[in-house]
């Protein structure tokens, strides 16, 4: 145990010094910055006012109720035009962007759609804007025919039937919240495998080609090696992981109570802290943990192995990694199909084989224990993974023990799992 300690944190610490780690931890946060502040100000300097012509023989789009939704709603500008012939409509000279023609509608019946006619392409948020104004116009055209006072139109706007699932058997569960917090949480631990999985590969790869792991590896068991790399770089991803969660909220909340345009991203965040600040958590945290650390050691381990089999052929990891990472985007999406259906066979067999179910199972927790996620389940698919990274973190430290001395012959998945397999 002595051993595996000093390898974690020889591990933590030489890549939490090292300049790329400082860089790379600083870099994110500033490009958020950046990105949030510069959609922001791109967002409102790209914004296109168009100016639109209205040709109305209905009678009911005056120029006054024109300017009336002009005043409340400056992201576009109506004006009430006539035709001075048949055949002349108003043209881009005149300073239009395009023009709509309304006939003489009847308030009883209306129409289904009316046709924007643009002397150039716009986007549907440009187009979208002079479309709400025409609606709100012909909304208030409604009410004064059918006599609806603004008491009157209060009522209905508040009056409708809201329908929210509710478990019978476990009343606290909230089923939007529920899909939301497993969205998030299998999304995480998604992005973690992947991202901090390759770098265990990387760090491995690293090392055999400098010559270090050779006279590790003579005077430490494989298992103790690779549980210590393991345990080491997944400290340096929490570590680097938990400052950018954390600056992205206080980011989210500085821009929020200064006023900050941060767009649709600080909307994401702002939904998500709000989630997460609404329900009791501590369960769920718990374990998000346990199957955060169950799905990196499990499959940190295959890609350490593969990170010992090959040298400095990027393209040989790759196609070697591949399986694995298959592996990973199978469980995705075995989650999608387990957020629409939590109790169906996909979400129950998925969220108990060890390669999918932390992803898969963190889906179903929200929902509710026992309602949702029988005991029997939870133990089996927990007792499973720790076996199953127990497994995969033994089989790798042996393949790792050859692997690591053997230069200069391209790998296959036949030979690494004859490695793993050979008596020591």
């Amino acid at each position: 145990m002595k051993k595996t300690w000093i390898i974690i944190q020889r591990e933590y610490l030489t890549r939490v010094r090292k300049r790329t780690f400082v860089l790379s931890t600083l870099l994110f946060p500033l490009l958020y910055v950046g990105l949030i502040f510069g959609v922001g100000a791109i967002t409102e300097s790209s914004k296109e006012i168009l100016k639109i012509a209205v040709i109305d023989s209905s009678g009911y789009f005056s120029k006054q109720a024109l300017e009336i939704e002009n005043k409340l709603d400056e992201s576009s500008s109506l004006s009430l035009a006539t035709l001075n012939s048949p055949a002349k409509n108003p043209s881009e000279e005149e300073g239009f962007d395009g023009y709509v023609i309304i006939p003489n509608l009847q308030w009883q019946k209306g129409i289904d759609s009316l046709a924007l006619n643009t002397f150039k392409s716009y986007g549907r948020a440009s187009t979208a804007a002079v479309e709400s104004k025409l609606n709100r116009i012909w909304q208030r055209v409604l009410n004064d025919s059918l006599q609806i006072d603004e008491n009157k139109q209060a009522i209905l706007a508040q009056s409708h039937i809201g329908l929210k699932s509710r478990n019978v058997n476990d009343e606290q569960i909230d089923s939007q919240f529920a899909d939301s917090i497993g969205y998030v949480a299998g999304f995480l631990i998604y992005f973690i495998l992947l991202i901090y999985g390759s770098q265990v590969m990387m760090g491995v790869m690293e090392e055999k080609t400098n010559r270090i792991a050779e006279v590790l590896v003579s005077s430490v068991r494989p298992f103790q090696m690779m549980l210590g790399k393991i345990v080491g770089v997944g400290a340096v991803a929490l570590t680097q992981f938990g400052i950018w969660i954390a600056f992205i909220f206080l980011a989210y909340n500085f821009g929020k109570e200064n006023g900050t345009s941060m767009g649709g991203m600080a909307e994401t965040v702002g939904y998500v802290q709000k989630i997460f600040t609404s329900v009791n958590m501590p369960i769920i945290i718990s374990f998000f943990v346990f199957y955060f650390l169950g799905g990196f050691f499990f499959y940190a381990s295959l890609y350490g192995a593969i990170g010992s089999a090959v040298n400095e052929d990027m393209r040989e990891a790759q196609s070697l990694s591949f399986p694995i990472t298959m592996l990973v985007i199978i469980s995705f999406v075995m989650m999608t199909a387990a957020s629409t259906n939590p109790t169906g066979p996909i979400a129950v067999w998925g969220s108990i084989i060890p390669f999918s179910s932390p992803i898969v199972m963190m889906v179903r927790i929200p929902y509710g224990i026992p309602g949702t996620v029988p005991y029997w389940q939870l133990a089996l698919s927990m007792s499973m993974l720790i076996i199953g990274f127990i497994v995969t973190v033994w089989f790798a430290g042996k393949i790792y023990r050859t692997g690591i001395l053997m230069y200069g012959k391209k790998i296959t998945w036949k030979e690494m799992i004859k490695w793993g397999f050979k008596k020591n």
